[in-house]
């Protein structure tokens, strides 16, 4: 099995903003998945943030693509 490093691209307050991103990312070709979204729910807004996270190759691409720095 080959080893892939996820990186954290941003974090969301709540789970739909994690989803639009997500989806974003999607439409670019990019798979990510999203960390901390079922504590997200269970927790107050913002005590636990949704991740956003995709493979170290991607990271470039993911980050153009939601012009986050």
């Amino acid at each position: 099995m080959i080893e892939q490093t996820l990186v954290v691209i941003k974090s969301y307050n709540t789970q739909a903003e994690a989803e639009i991103a997500r989806s974003i990312l999607a439409s670019g070709g990019i798979e990510s998945s999203l960390r901390n979204e079922y504590s997200s729910m269970i927790y107050p807004t913002g005590i636990i943030p949704v991740q956003l996270i995709v493979r170290s190759e991607d990271e470039t691409a993911a980050r153009d693509l939601l012009n986050v720095r």
